[in-house]
């Protein structure tokens, strides 16, 4: 088993956190791992993008062009990554500042509306986790007591306090998500 994913949306939302947990995720189950960022010159506000794969096999090349997984949080990542996502692969994305949905009919589509739930949650820095938990609810590659192990581990000891609210995030997303 192989999983090569994209996450991409503007820098700021958690982008590249998210792949490093999933990352961190991969390697507390044994998998081999492979995160790799691409973010422009403006960390916040500009765009933002990490590689990840996981796999129980070694990885030849962390460099990939199309993925089994894209998960795109914004209009300029849609128009850049939903052709690149493999024919009967995933694409789930966050519906808020989307102008063009994605019109495939040879993958599976997922919405969440992961920025409104986390407005809901009154904390805009759990909208990352909203996303995540959609995945490992739609993808469960990696099991959520991994998560939290990686999100311990990619978090500073001074956030670990926000540890039982992003898990509250995790447990949101996996419930809220559905097909487009």
């Amino acid at each position: 088993m192989t999983e090569e994913i994209i996450i991409a949306g503007f820098g700021g939302q958690g982008v590249l956190s998210m792949g490093k947990i999933m990352a961190y995720s991969g390697i507390m189950q044994d998998m081999e791992v492979s995160w790799m960022p691409s973010y422009g010159p403006e960390m916040r506000g500009g765009t933002a993008n990490v590689i990840v794969i996981l796999s129980e096999n070694r990885i030849s090349s962390p460099i990939i062009r199309t993925f089994d997984t894209a998960i795109i949080l914004n209009q300029q990542s849609m128009d850049k990554f939903e052709q690149s996502v493999k024919p009967g692969g995933t694409l789930i994305y966050d519906g808020n500042g989307i102008t063009r949905h994605p019109e495939r009919e040879d993958i599976t589509i997922y919405q969440i509306d992961a920025a409104g739930e986390a407005s809901k949650m009154k904390s805009a820095k759990t909208f990352n986790m909203i996303v995540l938990g959609s995945f490992i609810k739609v993808k469960p590659i990696v099991k959520l007591e991994n998560v939290l192990l990686g999100l311990k581990k990619s978090l500073p000891e001074r956030y670990h306090h926000m540890i039982p609210m992003n898990e509250e995030a995790l447990l949101r997303g996996m419930e809220i998500i559905g097909e487009a």
